[in-house]
């Protein structure tokens, strides 16, 4: 196998590691004004990703990273035709981060509200625009002979888009729902895998209407099964979820979010980036690479760290792995804030 469809292939793997740990950070930062009746509640939501939110952005940071030393061409394309969307992305990650830091520093409604709606919005931002730009790098953007990307903003919001955009935003709920009943008990518990049973149908549909719409425009025979796949296993996650089964329900939207980035990426192969002026246009695994040196050296040093990495993230979530409850929570404002720090 050739090392460029080696680095495709870790890049896949990369982005789906980010969508289904990331994935549920959105959905719970979603929400938190929608399914805490009060600030303990919204205490509850936000340490139950407190301990690990930051580790799964750095999912994100390798697959950037990845993508400018395995494929340069494809890197200085995307983020230059896709330069808003990814701005607007990244100032969404930072205020939501910050939110996350800041929240509990002062003992005020207000201060913590407003933190709130920081939280929200720097959720539904990236949920959304994610979906958005890979339905793009999908359907194909235009880019001309010199592999520059020559479209504008509002190229990127067809309806095709748009409908990733909806679907990303309802599975990112529905996984962030299942996974605050995972992580809590009690009301809250119930609640919010109720909610994930409700959201997860709108999931669903939007879902299989989004795969099927991809794999009419560039699907082949091996992104049809990882699709059908991950239907499968998103309809036996919300029935795991309707039977009370948190950890089979969680497991089944982890797995279907998983099945359809991998089908995204099949769907994709060997292009990384088409070209909807001309086919000969297009950046491909060949022809947006680095050198085989390059691409020889970082095979060397994922080979290394990267068992690494996943056993040190893979212990923290066993670190933290048991329910939190109200009763969890400090009653004084010192207290509280401490708890919220260790978390982080």
């Amino acid at each position: 196998m050739e090392l460029t469809t080696v680095w495709f292939a870790l890049i896949a793997v990369l982005w789906i590691g980010y969508f289904c740990l990331e994935g549920f950070d959105f959905g719970v930062g979603m929400l938190l004004p929608a399914l805490a009746k009060d600030d303990t509640e919204r205490r509850v939501m936000i340490n139950t990703i407190g301990p690990v939110w930051d580790g799964n952005e750095v999912w994100v940071l390798v697959a950037g990273g990845a993508t400018f030393a395995a494929f340069p061409e494809w890197y200085a394309t995307l983020f230059s035709g896709f330069y808003l969307p990814l701005l607007l992305i990244l100032v969404a990650l930072i205020i939501r981060g910050v939110a996350f830091e800041y929240r509990a520093k002062r003992d005020d409604p207000v201060w913590h509200s407003r933190w709130d709606v920081a939280i929200f919005v720097g959720s539904v931002i990236p949920a959304t625009l994610w979906g958005v730009a890979f339905a793009n790098i999908l359907r194909g953007v235009p880019i001309d002979a010199d592999k520059e990307y020559v479209g504008g903003f509002f190229n990127l919001l067809n309806p095709y888009a748009l409908l990733g955009g909806v679907t990303t935003l309802l599975l990112f709920l529905t996984h962030g729902a299942i996974f605050v009943a995972l992580k809590t008990d009690g009301d809250i518990r119930h609640r919010a895998r109720d909610l994930g049973v409700k959201v997860g149908l709108g999931a669903a549909v939007a879902a299989v209407l989004f795969l099927v719409w991809t794999q009419v425009l560039t699907g082949t025979v091996g992104s049809a099964v990882l699709f059908v796949l991950a239907a499968a296993a998103l309809v036996g996650g919300i029935g795991a979820a309707r039977l009370e089964r948190e950890g089979w329900a969680f497991t089944g939207t982890f797995v279907a979010i998983a099945l359809a980035v991998a089908g995204l990426f099949a769907a994709l192969f060997p292009d990384v980036m088409p070209s909807s002026l001309a086919a000969t246009y297009s950046l491909t695994t060949t022809n947006a690479s680095a050198t085989q040196y390059t691409l020889t050296v970082m095979t060397w040093v994922a080979v290394i760290f990267t068992p690494i990495v996943l056993v040190y993230q893979a212990w923290t979530y066993w670190v933290f792995r048991k329910r939190i409850t109200v009763q969890h929570i400090p009653t004084t404002t010192l207290a509280g804030t401490a708890a919220v720090d260790a978390a982080q």
